[in-house]
């Protein structure tokens, strides 16, 4: 018997609804970008102007749907976790990464130290800075920075992705948190390979320059399992892909991911750049808006988001 109560699904929806909703969220999230302020601890990013805001979708039949500034190049920041979470479990595995790094929400700040210092060894999550700089660690000595960049790539289809100069830079010479960090963790002895190899490695990794359309790439592979719709080639495996969107879902918003659950209920990963990636059901979105919110999140993408999420009834839980 055919339960008649079933939401519609994403995949039977009108193109006119879709496009008209997305529509929505870009001017619902412009509007919201003036209660946001740009990221200012890393002095390159203070450049960015606080009312740019794009929106990008793929779906995994080829449509796409463009707002906004989603040509325009910033730094990836801490959505390189994704990518670099997903090159750990490639060439260490699921154990070989997770004996050095948890999975538990850590309810703190992303850059905080509180935890790592008094409560356990080993970080809480590869999505905070300490568990982002555990995990660069064990692929220190086996990809170097060009083969990371590649994959990244890859996973963004956007051969535009590069090593942003300035912002690596201004990373470097304002990075001492980070720096603490790396040598908390050496100091402990877990880390698994030179500090300043591995900080050096992870400045560069947080300083790739991305697009709102790349991130919605990598958004699209994730939702599909790993699998790339266009060319139907598989870039992660899809146990591995299981480990990522649960990790998003639960640590990927920084210390507003139980809110971000409950109200948008979508994998996504954000980064003080202004960019935020989300695998939802059937696409790949992509997001640009400098403006940040208390908590480090693009303001005017967590409120597309949450748009998006209620029009389209895209939240994992709704049925």
């Amino acid at each position: 018997m055919k339960n008649k109560n079933k939401k519609q699904s994403v995949y039977t929806r009108s193109a006119e609804l879709v496009e008209r909703v997305f529509s929505e969220a870009y001017y619902i999230g412009k509007a919201s970008a003036a209660k946001g302020v740009v990221a200012s601890y890393i002095p390159e990013l203070a450049k960015a102007d606080p009312t740019s805001f794009g929106l990008y979708m793929l779906d995994e039949g080829g449509g796409s749907l463009s707002f906004g500034e989603t040509e325009t190049r910033f730094s990836i920041q801490s959505i390189c976790k994704v990518i670099i979470l997903a090159a750990a479990l490639k060439y260490r595995g699921f154990r070989g990464t997770f004996d050095h790094v948890m999975m538990e929400p850590s309810g703190d700040a992303f850059n905080s130290i509180l935890k790592l210092d008094m409560r356990s060894n080993l970080p809480f999550n590869p999505m905070i800075n300490a568990g982002a700089i555990q995990t660069v660690s064990l692929l220190t000595d086996v990809l170097s920075f060009d083969e990371l960049t590649a994959f990244a790539r890859e996973l963004c289809h956007d051969e535009g992705i590069a090593l942003d100069e300035a912002v690596y830079k201004s990373e470097f010479e304002s990075g001492d948190r980070n720096r603490a960090i790396v040598y908390l963790l050496k100091s402990k002895g877990v880390l698994m390979a030179d500090p300043d190899k591995t900080v050096d490695l992870y400045f560069k990794m947080c300083s790739l320059s991305v697009t709102a359309r790349s991130l919605a790439s990598l958004g699209l592979v994730i939702s599909n399992g790993g699998v790339d719709p266009l060319s139907g080639g598989r870039l992660i495996e899809s146990a591995h892909v299981r480990t990522i969107k649960s990790l998003m879902f639960t640590c990927g918003m920084y210390d507003f991911s139980g809110e971000f659950g409950v109200r948008v209920g979508i994998p996504a990963k954000s980064g003080v750049g202004g960019g935020l990636v989300c695998a939802a059901h059937g696409m790949g979105i992509g997001l640009y808006g400098p403006a940040l919110d208390p908590f480090g999140n693009s303001i005017a993408a967590v409120q597309a988001m949450e748009h998006i999420s209620e029009k389209l009834s895209l939240h994992v839980f709704d049925y």
